[in-house]
């Protein structure tokens, strides 16, 4: 096909019929790609970071067009396919075209590395395709919890589940990084004979691909695409101590107390989930925690800082339900019942996407705990986490979370990170269950769920770090042990803890976690989200 093509105010503009090609460099050493069949070119840019001023040079001919930019040159045919060639000129990904109008391709299977497709009463549907090289290594999107660190031949549902942050970032060992800006549910192959990334409902494909001399310098210019980390605090440096659930307040001091009594270093010490009446009131239960300012008070007395749990689920029984409804500050499900989540009441999940919400959720912090000296905050449930992935149900502020998704957690860790800076707190950290492209600048420390207790997932855990890692998220930790099993008094589990905690001295945080047994009859009754909490077995270090 032959495409018109102009010089736009940022780059090159490529049109043919309903299509709209925009390609532009991104700063240093970077290219993005953007492609719709709206009218005009959708400006969704989620969780960018302004570009930084570059020197592209551009070259127009008849047969060719080229947009150099320092260490990557994109390269588009008189055919309209699209190469990426390192400064030395050597290719590192090409479009895999195979169309009648290209005699170098195989003519006859007649379908394009681009197609964007409409879907009947709604918006787009995308497939692209790339060439796949069999000496290349590919590495990152996100924590996965698979074995491979290499995962070149893997393929990737691109959304959100708990232990699965899906960060749509991969570094070649060709010498590119590659950045799928699309915050919506899809997939990705890595496979033989191509690459191919699918998105289910779009308004717009939007990608960047970066080259550097190093793997730390194309991370680095991937960051700079969608933020840099945040500061580390000094506080989150030491060993963190937690299990699933102190019940009130003077069991979690008592167990404090035993760290300072016995000379165990201790820094942070954490309340989990439940503390409260109902989910989304965000507030302490003041039948078991009746006096926070002076839990607060004695625990930095002792050095440690007290970190607290919030869900973003609410319950149609909580205090705050009637008015985050009325206001719109809560996901819609657009077929079906509202309920969303069943873990001991039916709940509806907070709009994190929603500006308004994020203010009222973080209010709410601030009411109910900083108020009491607590700024540390254990973001659970954050992919969400629904009873049931069907994704086409559910609409936030931003779109239907076929298109939006995977956002989620990012917005989350921000209206903590925003409304904690406002307070002057210089280095928020946020324990937080999901990620994806930009967490890291709104102070999100990433584990990895509620990962099984055995050898097997202590495995997994290395490669799920550093993929993560490579993903632009530094700050990572795990659940020492495991979150779930475990016998305190069981030999092969002590061994296992022994083993985790030596990964986990060399985790950028060093934390303690699980719900051990003995546990209740009911405790892993899933399916009617009526869970026994209150026989958690043990957890501190004495109990191994």
């Amino acid at each position: 096909m032959k495409y018109y093509v102009s010089r736009h105010d940022h780059g090159i503009e490529l049109r043919y019929n309903d299509e709209i090609i925009l390609i532009e460099p991104y700063g240093p050493h970077t290219i993005r790609f953007r492609m719709t069949k709206m009218v005009d070119m959708p400006e969704k840019n989620w969780t960018l970071e302004p570009p930084k001023p570059c020197n592209a040079q551009y070259e127009i001919t008849d047969d060719k067009i080229q947009i150099i930019n320092g260490n990557i040159t994109c390269h588009i045919s008189k055919y309209g396919v699209i190469s990426y060639l390192d400064k030395e000129g050597k290719l590192l990904l090409k479009e895999q075209h195979q169309d009648r109008t290209d005699p170098s391709s195989h003519m006859a299977l007649n379908y394009g590395a681009r197609e964007i497709k409409p879907i009947l009463g709604g918006m787009y549907s995308a497939t692209f395709r790339f060439e796949s090289y069999e000496d290349e290594k590919l590495y990152g999107m996100g924590q996965r919890q698979i074995p491979h660190l290499d995962i070149k031949g893997c393929t990737f549902e691109l959304a959100q589940r708990n232990s699965q942050a899906n960060i749509p970032f991969v570094l070649s060992n060709r010498g590119y990084g590659f950045f799928w800006n699309n915050p919506g549910i899809g997939e990705v192959m890595f496979a033989k004979n191509h690459t191919e990334w699918r998105a289910q409902n779009t308004s717009v494909v939007d990608y960047f691909i970066t080259a550097g001399d190093s793997p730390q310098a194309i991370i680095d210019q991937y960051s700079d695409l969608v933020g840099k980390p945040s500061e580390f605090p000094l506080w989150a440096a030491g060993f963190w101590q937690c299990k699933l659930r102190y019940k009130t307040q003077e069991e979690l001091l008592n167990v404090a107390r035993e760290h300072k009594r016995r000379g165990l270093p201790l820094s942070v010490i954490i309340i989990d989930f439940f503390h409260w009446v109902h989910q989304g009131d965000w507030s302490f239960d003041k039948k078991y925690w009746p006096d926070p300012k002076a839990m607060v008070e004695e625990l930095e007395s002792m050095g440690i800082k007290l970190m607290v749990s919030i869900w973003p689920t609410v319950d149609t029984r909580s205090e705050n339900y009637e008015e985050l409804k009325a206001k719109g500050f809560l996901i819609r499900t657009d077929a079906g019942t509202r309920t969303q989540k069943t873990c001991l009441g039916a709940c509806i999940y907070f709009d994190a996407t929603n500006p308004g919400a994020r203010d009222y959720i973080w209010n709410k912090a601030k009411e109910n705990y900083y108020e009491f000296g607590i700024d540390a905050f254990w973001l659970d449930e954050a992919e969400p986490e629904y009873n049931r992935y069907d994704f086409e149900l559910y609409r936030h502020y931003l779109g239907s979370s076929q298109e939006v998704g995977n956002i989620y957690p990012t917005m989350y860790a921000k209206a903590f990170y925003d409304g904690l800076k406002e307070e002057g707190v210089q280095a928020p950290l946020s324990l937080v269950r999901c990620a994806w492209a930009g967490s890291q600048k709104y102070g999100a420390l990433l584990w990895s769920g509620d990962i099984y207790s055995d050898f097997r997932t202590l495995r997994i855990q290395l490669t799920a770090g550093l993929n993560a890692g490579m993903s632009g998220i530094p700050w990572w930790t795990t659940d020492i042990g495991g979150f779930q099993g475990g016998h305190p008094d069981n030999p092969r589990f002590r061994e296992l803890v022994i083993r985790w905690f030596q990964f986990g001295v060399f985790c950028p945080v060093f934390r303690l976690h699980g719900f051990r047994l003995p546990a209740g009859d009911s405790a892993f009754s899933v399916d009617s989200g009526l869970f026994d909490f209150e026989t958690c077995g043990e957890n501190e270090v004495w109990s191994y």
